[in-house]
C-alpha cells in the first residue's frame, strides 16, 4: 500500500564535501538518487519533493553554541582549521563553505520533520542527513552539524512531548544522546558495534540517561562479526517493546547502511536483506506506535557503489509503500551511470541473496552468547525505568 512521503532535497546537499580521499563522498547520495529514480520510487503518487533550505544561525542555536557556528564559518572562508572546534582534522577537514553546505543538511532534515509534525505526509526523508555524531561545541566523526538532533529540537521546540530516536548506524550515535542525555521526552536508541572495537568508543549499555531522564538513553554494543539474524534478534528484544511503551509522537530514525558486511570502516556482517528487514520493521513500528509520523534520515556507509545506493533505495521504497523485488536486475541506465561516474563495476542485482530470519530473544537466552549477553545487559539496565520486566 502506497504511503505519503516527502523527499527534502536541493542539489546542493552533495556540496557536503570533505574532499576526494574522504570516506564519507557524496557520489553515494547522487547513486542513490539516481537509483531510485531509475526504479520508479519517485514516480508513486504519494510521492513529491519539499524544498530544502540552510537552517538558519537561530535554529543551528537550538543545539549549537554560537561560537562554533561561527568558528564553522570562519573555517570554510579561510580554509583554515581550528583544533578547539575539531576542525581541519583528518576526520573533519575544512572546505569551501563549508557552513553553508552543513546549514543546507540541517535544514533539509528541519523541513522533513516539519512535513510530518505539519501532517502533510505520513513520512518525510533526508536521506543526506544522520549526520549524529556532531557536539554542541565541536564537529566529530565526519559531522559539522548534527542534523537529526535539530530536528528533534525542532520539534520540541513545536510543543512535541515524546519524540523517539532509533540509530541503526554501525558507529553510536553519540552526539544526539549527548544533548539530550537528561531530557525524558526524547528516548533514544542507538543500536552499533561495540566501543571496544569501534568509533567513537562509546554507548556502552551503562550510559542510560541523566538524573532527570534515567532509562531514555538505550545503548545496544554488539560485538565485531554480528550477523544478520544476530542483529535482528537484539533491535527485536529491545526497540519494540521500548517504543510500545513510550508511545512516541514522532518516530525519527537514523539509517546508516555501515553495518553492511562490505563496509570498509566497522566489523559487521549484515546483508542488504537485512538492513531490508530492519526498514520494514521501523516502518511497521512508526504506524503502530507514533501514529505513522516518521522521519527518515540517511547517515554513515562507505561502501559507495555496491552497498549504499541499494540499501537507501530499499529504505526510500519502503517509507513510500512501493513494492521492489529484491530479485530484480539493477536498471541498465542507472549500471551506465555508475561506470561514468566513479569509474567501478555496479552491482547486479538489487539482493545480496540472502534470508535474513531470527529466532525472537523470548525463545531463549544463550548465556554464552555475546549478542544475548549485550541484549540482556541493555534489557537489565533501562526496561525498568518503563516499567518492563527484563526477564524472560
Amino acid at each position: 500500500m502506497a504511503c505519503s512521503l516527502h523527499l527534502a532535497w536541493d542539489d546542493g546537499l552533495t556540496a557536503y564535501n570533505f574532499g576526494p580521499q574522504h570516506p564519507l563522498a557524496p557520489v553515494r547520495v547522487e547513486l542513490t538518487m539516481a537509483l531510485s529514480r531509475e526504479l520508479g520510487v519517485f514516480d508513486a503518487p504519494e510521492v513529491s519533493f519539499i524544498d530544502a533550505e540552510p537552517a538558519s544561525d537561530d535554529l543551528l542555536k537550538l543545539i549549537h553554541d554560537p561560537g562554533y557556528i561561527e568558528a564553522v564559518k570562519r573555517a570554510g572562508d579561510t580554509l583554515i582549521g581550528d583544533e578547539q572546534y575539531c576542525l581541519g582534522t583528518p576526520d573533519n577537514p575544512v572546505f569551501p563553505k563549508m557552513h553553508d553546505a552543513s546549514a543546507l543538511v540541517g535544514g533539509a532534515s528541519v523541513a522533513a520533520a516539519r512535513a510530518v509534525w505539519s501532517g502533510e505526509t505520513e513520512h518525510a526523508a533526508n536521506i543526506a542527513g544522520g549526520l549524529h555524531h556532531a557536539m554542541p561545541k565541536h564537529a566529530w566523526g565526519f559531522c559539522v552539524y548534527n542534523d537529526a538532533a535539530l530536528a528533534i529540537a525542532w520539534l520540541l521546540d513545536q510543543g512535541a512531548k515524546r519524540v523517539a530516536y532509533v540509530d541503526v548506524d554501525v558507529h553510536h550515535g553519540d552526539g544526539v544522546q549527548a544533548m539530550f542525555y537528561d531530557d525524558p521526552r526524547v528516548l533514544t536508541i542507538s543500536l552499533h558495534e561495540s566501543p571496544l572495537t569501534l568509533f567513537p568508543g562509546t554507548g556502552r549499555p551503562s550510559e542510560v540517561g541523566g538524573p532527570n531522564a534515567e532509562g531514555y538513553a538505550v545503548n545496544v554494543a554488539l560485538p565485531a562479526g554480528t550477523d544478520d539474524a544476530r542483529w535482528l534478534r537484539a533491535f527485536d528484544a529491545t526497540v519494540p517493546p521500548l517504543l510500545s511503551e513510550f508511545q512516541p509522537e514522532v518516530l525519527v530514525t537514523q539509517q546508516g547502511a555501515d553495518t553492511h558486511l562490505l563496509d570498509p570502516l566497522a566489523n559487521l556482517t549484515l546483508s542488504l536483506d537485512g538492513q531490508r528487514r530492519i526498514y520494514s520493521a521501523m516502518h511497521k513500528l512508526a504506524k503502530e506506535t507514533a501514529g505513522g509520523r516518521w522521519v527518515v534520515l540517511g547517515g554513515g556507509g562507505y561502501e559507495l557503489v555496491q552497498v549504499v545506493p541499494r540499501a537507501w533505495t530499499h529504505l526510500l521504497a519502503e517509507a513510500a509503500g512501493v513494492e521492489i523485488d529484491p530479485e530484480i536486475a539493477t536498471p541498465d541506465a542507472w549500471r551506465g551511470f555508475v561506470r561514468e561516474r566513479t569509474g567501478e563495476a555496479p552491482p547486479l542485482y538489487m539482493t545480496d541473496g540472502r534470508s535474513p530470519d531470527f529466532t525472537p530473544f523470548e525463545a531463549g537466552f544463550d548465556p554464552d552468547d555475546p549478542v544475548d549477553q549485550a541484549i540482556q545487559e541493555t534489557r537489565k539496565a533501562v526496561f525498568p525505568s518503563h516499567g518492563i520486566d527484563p526477564s524472560l
